[in-house]
């Protein structure tokens, strides 16, 4: 909030510095604004320019991305696989044997 506070406090101490009158021309449009108040103008205009677009893009690609999402979700539909005895582990914690007494892991 500080830091807001004091932007705007350097943004109007700029404006009325600079109160010179100036003609601005822009597509056969003539006026006269103070050069502060057109260097602002000009500044907004210049972001806007800028961040529109941007933010169309963004847009964009978010839904490029979540239409990929959308598509990469696997269905799963198949049965639970039942362990035989081929599939069973072979050996349990019970077969494990103090080190050095032995083999760690029988088959």
């Amino acid at each position: 909030m500080a830091f807001a506070l004091f932007a705007l406090v350097l943004l109007l101490s700029f404006v009325s510095d600079n109160d010179k009158s100036v003609t601005i021309g822009y597509l056969g449009a003539r006026g006269r604004m103070p050069l502060g108040v057109a260097l602002l103008l000009a500044a907004v205009f210049g972001v806007l320019l800028v961040v529109i677009p941007a933010t169309a893009r963004i847009i964009q690609l978010r839904m490029v991305a979540h239409r990929h999402r959308r598509r990469a979700r696997p269905v799963m539909q198949c049965s639970p696989v039942k362990l035989t005895e081929s599939r069973k582990p072979r050996g349990s914690w019970s077969d494990v044997v103090v080190a050095g007494s032995g083999p760690a892991f029988r088959p």
